[in-house]
């Protein structure tokens, strides 16, 4: 039997979930944080290779350190975020896979071309960051996905080393919905869809 999220589920998810750009001044708990991570962690990637790695900026002086890497446009909506999450991608998630798929050779094949092995992490993060922000949505917490950064300052300041390349950043917390514009048009599915 096929089983179906109830409407007030997809809502939950889509139909009412909005980008947000203010936010209620209400903190977002350790806890809930990994609770997000645990939830999103289980979305299927090739291979489980998994290489989406996250900074969760919420003290003060971390905040300020990304807010001078962030576009000035970005600024006001990083400094009201109770967090930020610095989503990025493991360029050499590769040495981890005899723990997530030791029946794959895809670790040894990765390991000998480090071109393709970025692809592929940068587009299997891309796709986590996907069940990131659905995972947060279940979870009770609004999303402000935003690019607009220095990518090589953000590297620099909040990766420990060269191998994670930030993809994208994402604010967190609850937000402010009166705030929020109308939602914009979507495609319909003749515009963007065909059944061949």
């Amino acid at each position: 039997m096929r089983k179906v999220l109830n409407n007030e589920g997809q809502n939950l998810l889509f139909c009412e979930a909005r980008s947000h750009r203010s936010w209620l001044d209400e903190p977002v708990e350790g806890e809930l944080l990994r609770a997000v991570y645990d939830l999103a962690k289980m979305g299927p990637t090739s291979s489980n290779s998994c290489p989406l790695r996250m900074v969760f900026v919420v003290s003060g002086e971390a905040k300020e350190k990304l807010v001078s890497c962030v576009s000035q446009g970005n600024q006001k909506k990083t400094k009201g975020a109770p967090v930020t999450a610095i989503l990025g991608c493991d360029t050499r998630f590769y040495e981890l896979m005899n723990k997530l798929s030791p029946h794959s050779s895809i670790g040894i094949h990765m390991a000998d071309n480090p071109d393709k092995a970025k692809d592929f992490a940068r587009t299997q993060a891309i796709l986590q960051a996907g069940y990131f922000f659905m995972a947060a949505r279940a979870l009770g917490l609004d999303c402000g996905p935003m690019g607009g950064y220095d990518a090589a300052k953000i590297d620099a300041t909040f990766f420990s080393d060269d191998r994670v390349k930030s993809i994208m950043l994402c604010n967190l917390g609850l937000g402010d919905s009166t705030k929020l514009k109308p939602r914009a048009e979507r495609l319909n599915f003749e515009e963007a869809c065909a059944i061949i």
